[in-house]
């Protein structure tokens, strides 16, 4: 695969992640499989919505279904998806700390030089 398609294909998977709704839908289908009834109703948001994303989700490739019955069950087709998300909740985390580090030793550079001053 060239590097042009790899990028491509990196951006078509960011892009489908790169939403609350469909991150709240990824989240749920950590615990394992769910049919669009249990995913709309845990959702709280109407069907139409919740068959958009998941139809932008099966076309990235991070979703996979299979009939049951009358229902239509969801998973997660490759649970590197789910080592993804983790990787972005630690940085998260460590950019956050690195904003209240630097507002603490802020916050201390001005009560330093108020000290000085008085």
């Amino acid at each position: 695969m060239s590097n042009e398609k790899m990028m491509m294909n990196k951006v078509e998977v960011l892009k489908a992640l790169a939403h609350p709704t469909r991150l709240k839908i990824i989240e749920m289908l950590k615990e394992g499989e769910r049919c669009v009834c249990e995913i709309n109703v845990l959702a709280d948001i109407e069907q139409s919505n919740i068959s958009q994303h998941l139809a932008i989700l099966r076309k990235a490739d991070i979703l996979t279904s299979r009939k049951d019955g009358s229902k239509v069950i969801y998973r997660v087709k490759y649970d590197e998806i789910f080592q993804i998300l983790k990787i972005l909740e630690d940085l998260i985390s460590v950019q956050l700390k690195a904003q209240i580090d630097f507002y603490k030793e802020y916050k201390q550079k001005q009560y330093s030089k108020a000290i000085r001053s008085a």
